[in-house]
Protein backbone atom coordinates (compact mmCIF):
# COMPACT_ATOMS: atom_id res chain seq x y z
CA UNK A 1 0.00 0.00 0.00
CA UNK A 2 2.89 2.85 0.92
CA UNK A 3 3.99 2.03 -2.68
CA UNK A 4 1.02 3.08 -4.38
CA UNK A 5 0.70 6.29 -2.11
CA UNK A 6 4.21 7.58 -3.17
CA UNK A 7 3.36 7.42 -6.59
CA UNK A 8 0.66 9.97 -6.03
CA UNK A 9 2.77 12.36 -4.45
CA UNK A 10 3.00 15.57 -6.64
CA UNK A 11 6.06 15.51 -8.71
CA UNK A 12 8.12 18.43 -9.86
CA UNK A 13 10.48 18.04 -12.94
CA UNK A 14 13.42 20.95 -12.25
CA UNK A 15 16.22 21.37 -14.83
CA UNK A 16 19.71 22.79 -13.94
CA UNK A 17 20.90 24.69 -16.62
CA UNK A 18 24.04 26.67 -17.17
CA UNK A 19 27.31 26.97 -18.41
CA UNK A 20 30.11 24.69 -17.31
CA UNK A 21 31.79 24.61 -14.03
CA UNK A 22 29.13 27.19 -12.74
CA UNK A 23 28.02 24.64 -9.91
CA UNK A 24 25.25 23.17 -11.07
CA UNK A 25 25.97 19.37 -9.66
CA UNK A 26 27.15 21.60 -6.58
CA UNK A 27 23.86 23.04 -5.89
CA UNK A 28 22.34 19.87 -6.69
CA UNK A 29 24.28 17.81 -4.23
CA UNK A 30 24.25 20.15 -1.23
CA UNK A 31 20.64 20.23 -1.77
CA UNK A 32 19.82 16.86 -2.39
CA UNK A 33 22.69 15.19 0.36
CA UNK A 34 23.69 18.12 2.11
CA UNK A 35 27.23 17.75 1.03
CA UNK A 36 29.93 19.66 -0.63
CA UNK A 37 31.62 18.70 -3.57
CA UNK A 38 35.73 20.60 -4.26
CA UNK A 39 36.34 19.07 -7.47
CA UNK A 40 34.84 19.68 -10.60
CA UNK A 41 33.79 16.98 -12.62
CA UNK A 42 32.05 17.82 -15.60
CA UNK A 43 28.47 16.33 -15.73
CA UNK A 44 26.59 14.75 -18.78
CA UNK A 45 23.31 14.37 -17.22
CA UNK A 46 22.40 13.07 -13.52
CA UNK A 47 19.09 12.89 -12.23
CA UNK A 48 17.86 12.90 -9.17
CA UNK A 49 14.58 12.62 -6.87
CA UNK A 50 13.64 13.53 -3.45
CA UNK A 51 10.30 13.46 -1.60
CA UNK A 52 10.09 16.71 0.21
CA UNK A 53 7.18 18.96 1.97
CA UNK A 54 6.30 21.65 0.24
CA UNK A 55 4.33 23.84 2.14
CA UNK A 56 2.77 21.29 4.46
CA UNK A 57 2.00 19.24 1.79
CA UNK A 58 4.36 16.23 0.63
CA UNK A 59 5.67 16.06 -3.27
CA UNK A 60 8.34 14.80 -4.71
CA UNK A 61 10.99 17.04 -6.55
CA UNK A 62 13.01 15.40 -9.70
CA UNK A 63 16.26 17.44 -10.55
CA UNK A 64 17.79 16.87 -13.97
CA UNK A 65 21.19 17.97 -13.68
CA UNK A 66 22.52 18.96 -17.10
CA UNK A 67 26.06 19.15 -18.74
CA UNK A 68 27.02 22.62 -19.39
CA UNK A 69 29.52 22.13 -22.11
CA UNK A 70 29.31 23.04 -25.66
CA UNK A 71 29.14 19.76 -27.20
CA UNK A 72 26.33 18.83 -25.39
CA UNK A 73 23.92 21.37 -26.39
CA UNK A 74 22.06 19.17 -29.62
CA UNK A 75 21.15 16.90 -26.24
CA UNK A 76 19.73 19.61 -24.29
CA UNK A 77 16.27 20.32 -26.18
CA UNK A 78 15.45 16.71 -25.26
CA UNK A 79 15.40 17.41 -21.62
CA UNK A 80 14.21 21.11 -22.02
CA UNK A 81 10.98 19.68 -22.80
CA UNK A 82 10.43 17.49 -20.09
CA UNK A 83 10.98 20.29 -17.43
CA UNK A 84 7.91 22.39 -15.66
CA UNK A 85 10.85 24.90 -14.15
CA UNK A 86 14.14 25.68 -14.39
CA UNK A 87 17.11 27.40 -12.47
CA UNK A 88 19.68 29.18 -14.45
CA UNK A 89 23.03 29.20 -12.83
CA UNK A 90 25.77 31.27 -13.40
CA UNK A 91 28.99 31.96 -11.49
CA UNK A 92 29.23 35.25 -10.21
CA UNK A 93 33.12 35.08 -10.34
CA UNK A 94 32.76 34.23 -14.17
CA UNK A 95 31.35 37.04 -16.38
CA UNK A 96 31.14 34.74 -19.60
CA UNK A 97 28.90 32.30 -17.75
CA UNK A 98 26.64 35.35 -16.74
CA UNK A 99 26.24 36.18 -20.44
CA UNK A 100 25.71 32.70 -21.38
CA UNK A 101 22.45 32.59 -19.48
CA UNK A 102 20.69 35.02 -22.21
CA UNK A 103 21.68 31.68 -24.62
CA UNK A 104 20.06 29.25 -22.16
CA UNK A 105 16.99 31.48 -21.64
CA UNK A 106 16.35 31.79 -25.45
CA UNK A 107 17.44 28.06 -26.48
CA UNK A 108 14.27 27.21 -23.33
CA UNK A 109 12.26 30.30 -24.48
CA UNK A 110 12.32 28.06 -28.45
CA UNK A 111 12.07 24.47 -27.47
CA UNK A 112 9.08 25.23 -24.82
CA UNK A 113 7.94 28.36 -26.99
CA UNK A 114 6.07 29.17 -23.60
CA UNK A 115 7.24 32.42 -21.60
CA UNK A 116 5.52 31.72 -18.45
CA UNK A 117 7.52 28.63 -17.62
CA UNK A 118 8.66 29.36 -13.99
CA UNK A 119 12.77 30.25 -14.71
CA UNK A 120 14.90 31.63 -11.57
CA UNK A 121 17.98 33.11 -12.20
CA UNK A 122 20.90 31.87 -10.02
CA UNK A 123 24.55 33.60 -9.03
CA UNK A 124 26.16 31.02 -7.41
CA UNK A 125 29.46 31.20 -5.89
CA UNK A 126 28.76 34.29 -3.22
CA UNK A 127 31.05 32.95 -1.11
CA UNK A 128 34.23 33.80 -3.29
CA UNK A 129 33.23 37.56 -2.71
CA UNK A 130 36.80 38.76 -3.40
CA UNK A 131 36.37 37.15 -7.44
CA UNK A 132 33.19 38.52 -7.84
CA UNK A 133 33.17 39.86 -11.24
CA UNK A 134 28.56 39.86 -11.87
CA UNK A 135 27.16 42.39 -9.53
CA UNK A 136 24.31 42.31 -7.62
CA UNK A 137 23.00 44.84 -9.48
CA UNK A 138 23.57 43.65 -12.96
CA UNK A 139 21.86 40.17 -12.09
CA UNK A 140 18.98 41.86 -10.82
CA UNK A 141 18.27 44.14 -13.63
CA UNK A 142 18.96 40.99 -16.57
CA UNK A 143 16.32 39.25 -14.18
CA UNK A 144 13.64 41.67 -14.15
CA UNK A 145 14.23 41.86 -17.65
CA UNK A 146 13.67 38.47 -18.05
CA UNK A 147 10.12 38.94 -15.43
CA UNK A 148 11.98 36.06 -12.87
CA UNK A 149 13.47 36.20 -9.75
CA UNK A 150 16.96 36.29 -9.10
CA UNK A 151 18.86 34.36 -6.22
CA UNK A 152 22.59 34.69 -5.29
CA UNK A 153 23.41 30.82 -3.83
CA UNK A 154 26.70 28.94 -2.42
CA UNK A 155 26.49 25.50 -2.99
CA UNK A 156 29.40 25.45 -0.53
CA UNK A 157 28.06 27.58 2.74
CA UNK A 158 24.34 26.51 1.48
CA UNK A 159 23.00 29.71 1.45
CA UNK A 160 20.06 30.08 0.07
CA UNK A 161 20.04 26.44 -1.69
CA UNK A 162 17.23 25.09 -0.09
CA UNK A 163 15.01 28.26 -1.07
CA UNK A 164 15.87 28.96 -4.64
CA UNK A 165 14.54 24.92 -4.78
CA UNK A 166 11.59 25.42 -2.43
CA UNK A 167 10.97 28.67 -4.65
CA UNK A 168 10.78 27.34 -7.97
CA UNK A 169 8.78 24.22 -6.67
CA UNK A 170 6.30 26.71 -5.68
CA UNK A 171 6.14 28.48 -8.83
CA UNK A 172 5.98 25.23 -10.71
CA UNK A 173 2.58 24.37 -8.05
CA UNK A 174 1.04 27.67 -8.92
CA UNK A 175 1.64 27.12 -12.71
CA UNK A 176 0.30 23.81 -12.30
CA UNK A 177 -3.10 24.46 -10.42
CA UNK A 178 -3.79 27.69 -12.97
CA UNK A 179 -3.24 25.91 -16.15
CA UNK A 180 -5.27 23.03 -14.54
CA UNK A 181 -8.22 25.48 -13.60
CA UNK A 182 -8.18 26.91 -17.40
CA UNK A 183 -8.66 23.17 -19.08
CA UNK A 184 -11.65 23.00 -16.74
CA UNK A 185 -12.95 25.92 -17.52
CA UNK A 186 -12.38 25.82 -20.81
CA UNK A 187 -13.97 21.52 -20.49
CA UNK A 188 -16.94 23.04 -18.77
CA UNK A 189 -18.54 25.43 -21.69
CA UNK A 190 -17.76 22.59 -24.22
CA UNK A 191 -21.62 20.57 -25.49
CA UNK A 192 -21.09 17.15 -26.54
CA UNK A 193 -23.70 16.39 -29.47
CA UNK A 194 -23.83 12.24 -29.71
Amino acid sequence: MPKKAKQNLPLHKVIMVGSGGVGKSALTLQYMYGDFVEEYDPTKADSYRKKVVLDGQECQIDILDTAGQEEYAAIRDNYYRSGEGFLCVFSVCEHESFEHTQEFRDQIGRVLDDETVPFILVGNKVDLEHLRRVSSNEATALAAEWNCPYVETSAKTRQNVEQVYTQLMRKIHVRKETLQRNEAKSKKGKCLIL
